[in-house]
């Protein structure tokens, strides 16, 4: 009598389908393009319109870029993650910290304070404040500990350190991150509205004035700015980014014990 079981031998003889590989994603914010180059969207903005506004069209040609090129997106984009420009409706102007980015009088503390509005440098920025940084290869770890994706953390720190450098946090060596220091009356002159310039609503959608609403946290005020403007087009994968971001900004803007799991399932229709 045999002991082979036919049902077995089919489902041995059956094509194994390989499992599902799901992308990898960073869940903290971080810069894919240095200070240094976005800097470049803020002189270009003061050097043509100042104060004022232009659309997509007048800041590509500015930049030298197409205006429906990724090139174009990504480094507005990343000048609005350092907190540099100010983007609504097809609009940019610079933000009161972008302004004060491009006064020879202010650069200097202003240009750190776009560094550390960014979510990753601000957190290593926290972690190793004091004590040296650890070597190329053991810093890289410690990106991914702190939420960037395996594949993208030697990307994350070259354009860290570029940035670091730029900003005046290597002043001291490129083992450590120093907040630069800043003369007393210089850098630190707190701009205030113009007499006859209205002030901006910055709290919530809650319908009021907005004048007496406190601030929110900057890395959660970076993250709505961060959405893209009403009609722009959206990717399924950025939207699951940053509902990645957010969770993590969250924890860390409001210190919150433990972690925020979020498990996202994109269904994509046949064709995409």
């Amino acid at each position: 009598m045999s002991d082979e079981h036919p049902g077995n031998a089919e489902q041995d003889m059956a094509p194994k389908t390989k499992p599902k590989q799901t992308r990898q994603r960073s869940t903290v914010p971080f810069a894919y393009i240095d200070l240094q180059d976005v800097m470049e969207v803020a002189t270009a903005i003061n050097e043509h319109v100042g104060s004022g506004d232009c659309d997509e069209h007048q800041l590509s040609a500015w930049l030298k870029k197409s205006q429906k090129s990724s090139g174009f997106r990504s480094v507005w984009s990343t000048a609005r993650l350092f907190g540099l420009v100010e983007a609504e409706n097809g609009r940019f102007r610079l933000s009161p910290l972008g302004r004060r980015a491009v006064d020879p009088a202010q650069e200097r503390d202003a240009k750190a304070k776009a560094f550390l509005n960014v979510p990753l440098y601000n957190k290593l920025f926290e972690n190793y404040k004091g004590v040296a940084l650890p070597p190329p290869a053991a810093l890289e770890r410690e990106l991914v500990q702190i939420g960037v994706a395996e594949k993208q953390k030697h990307t994350a720190r070259l354009v860290l350190e570029r940035s670091a450098q730029y900003a005046g946090f290597f002043e001291h060596g490129k083992d450590r991150l120093v907040m630069p220091g800043v003369a007393p009356g210089g850098d630190e002159r707190r701009e205030s509205p113009k007499p006859d310039e209205p002030k901006r609503h910055t709290g919530g959608g809650n319908g009021g004035g907005g004048e007496n609403i406190p601030p929110r946290h900057p890395l959660i005020e970076g993250m709505f700015q961060s959405l893209p403007e009403n009609g722009k087009p959206w990717t399924l994968d950025e939207a699951a980014d940053w509902l990645h971001a957010a969770a993590y900004n969250l924890r860390f803007a409001y210190k919150l014990k433990g972690k925020i799991k979020i498990e996202i399932e994109v269904e994509r229709q046949a064709g995409e």
